[in-house]
This record gives structure tokens, C-alpha cells and sequence, in this order.
């Protein structure tokens, strides 16, 4: 998945709950195919919204205990967090989209 940042249980506080600005996971895997699909979309917003939106991937296999913290069970899932905390919780492709046009405020 190209361009977005890794995150893993070592950097999640860091990356994810310190972050100045929101921040987009997209928890993930090798084998999904819609999750490989949504990538092309997700590195267009992070490169749109540069500075203000950061946009990191969790490999669920890799790290299924903070999947499981955040009651991820289907992927591709997308939690949007904001000063450490979930504001927003989408599954699936569509979900996923949806999710990111409300919050950027941008027709995707």
C-alpha cells in the first residue's frame, strides 16, 4: 500500500493517539482485496489534505491486539481518531468513503 505510513503497536500512542492533527487508520491486510483496492484513495486524500490529515495503515494480522482494543473485526475498516479518541468508525469500501468525504469535507 504505497505511500501511507505503517503503524504498529510500538508506534500506535505516537502516531495515532499523540497526533496534533486527526488521523485516518486504516486497519487492514495482505490477503484483502478491497482493502488493496481503497489504497489508490486513501493516498489521494492524504496527499490532498497534507498537513491537516494523516492517513496510516495497521496490518491486522501483524497486530491483532489493537484491532481487537477497537472492536475491528471486518476490514478494511476505518477509525478517523481526533486528539486520541475515535470520532468516527466505518467498514468497508463504501463506508470508507463515505466517512472520508464527511470529514475532509470533499467529494471523493
Amino acid at each position: 500500500m504505497g505511500n501511507l505510513q505503517d503503524v504498529t503497536a510500538s508506534t500506535w500512542d505516537q502516531e495515532v493517539l499523540q497526533s496534533d492533527t486527526p488521523v485516518v487508520v486504516d486497519f487492514w491486510a495482505t490477503w484483502c482485496a478491497p482493502c488493496r483496492a481503497m489504497a489508490p484513495l486513501l493516498e489521494q486524500v492524504q496527499t490532498e489534505n497534507a498537513g491537516n490529515l494523516k492517513i496510516v495503515k495497521l496490518d491486522i494480522q501483524r497486530d491483532m491486539a489493537i484491532a481487537s482494543r477497537y472492536g475491528v473485526k471486518n476490514i478494511p475498516t476505518l477509525l478517523i481518531f481526533k486528539n486520541g479518541e475515535v470520532v468516527d468508525r466505518r467498514m468497508g469500501n463504501t463506508g470508507g468513503i463515505a466517512a472520508l468525504r464527511t470529514f475532509t469535507g470533499r467529494h471523493l
